[in-house]
C-alpha cells in the first residue's frame, strides 16, 4: 500500500466517522478534548481532508522539501499550552468549519476524498507540495503521512467523545502512523524510554507520548 493508499483509506474512515448519527446527535457538545464541542472536533477532523486538497493546488515550484522530522522540529503547536495563540487558532478553525452542521461537513469531505480519490495515483510519492499554513514544503509521500497520523489521533478523538469503537486503519497505513509516533516518542523521551514501555512493564516511563 503506498502512502497515497493508506492515506485515502484513513480519509474514507473519517469521511464514515463524520456520517455517524451518534456524531451528528452530539455535535454541540463538549469533545473528548478540551474547549472543544463535538463540531469543531469534527470540523478539525474534515480540515486534514480538505488541507490535502489545498496543498496539491499550490505551487511548489521554488521550495525544496525539508524532512518529515525536521517538520515536526518546527511547527509551533507542539508543546505549546492549550490557552497558546495557535493552539487557540487551531480550535477555531476547527469550531468554523463545524459551524456549518455535520451533514455539510460530512458532504464537504466525501466529496474532497472523492476528487483525491482520482488525482492521487498519478501523482509521484517524491513530488514537492508546499503548505502555505506552515510556509515550507515535504514531498507528497511525507506530506500525507503527516495527514494520516492527524486522521487517525482525531477520529480516537471523535470516536471517544461519542462513546463509538475507534475505527481502525489497514496494517499498511497504521504502519506509517506507528513509525511516526515512535519516531517523535523517541526524539522526546530517548530510544531507551520508547523501548521499556513496549517492552518493560516493570521499568516503564510514566510517559512516552509522542506530541
Amino acid at each position: 500500500m503506498s502512502n497515497g493508499d493508506g492515506y485515502l483509506s484513513a480519509a474514507a474512515a473519517a469521511v464514515a466517522l463524520l456520517r455517524e448519527p451518534d456524531v451528528a446527535a452530539a455535535w454541540g457538545k463538549p469533545s473528548a478534548l478540551a474547549e472543544m464541542t463535538v463540531g469543531g472536533l469534527g470540523g478539525h477532523l474534515a480540515a486534514q481532508v480538505f488541507l490535502v486538497g489545498q496543498a496539491l493546488g499550490e505551487p511548489s515550484a521554488g521550495h525544496a522539501p525539508i524532512a518529515l522530522l525536521q517538520h515536526y522540529a518546527q511547527v509551533g503547536w507542539i508543546g505549546a499550552p492549550a490557552d497558546s495563540e495557535v493552539n487557540a487558532g487551531i480550535r477555531a478553525k476547527g469550531e468554523g468549519i463545524g459551524s456549518e452542521g455535520a451533514p455539510s461537513v460530512a458532504g464537504r469531505a466525501s466529496a474532497a476524498l472523492a476528487e483525491q480519490r482520482a488525482a492521487l495515483p498519478r501523482l509521484a510519492g517524491d513530488q514537492v507540495v508546499f503548505m502555505p499554513w506552515v510556509g515550507w514544503a515535504l514531498t507528497l509521500d511525507d506530506f500525507l503521512t503527516t495527514r494520516t497520523m492527524e486522521l487517525a489521533v482525531h477520529m480516537d478523538d471523535l470516536a471517544v467523545s461519542v462513546g463509538l469503537d475507534t475505527p481502525d486503519l489497514p496494517d499498511a497505513a497504521f504502519d506509517r502512523v506507528l513509525m511516526l509516533l515512535s519516531r517523535l516518542a523517541v526524539r522526546r523521551h530517548g530510544q531507551a524510554a520508547l523501548l521499556r514501555a513496549l517492552a518493560r512493564a516493570e521499568r516503564a516511563p510514566a510517559a512516552i507520548n509522542a506530541i
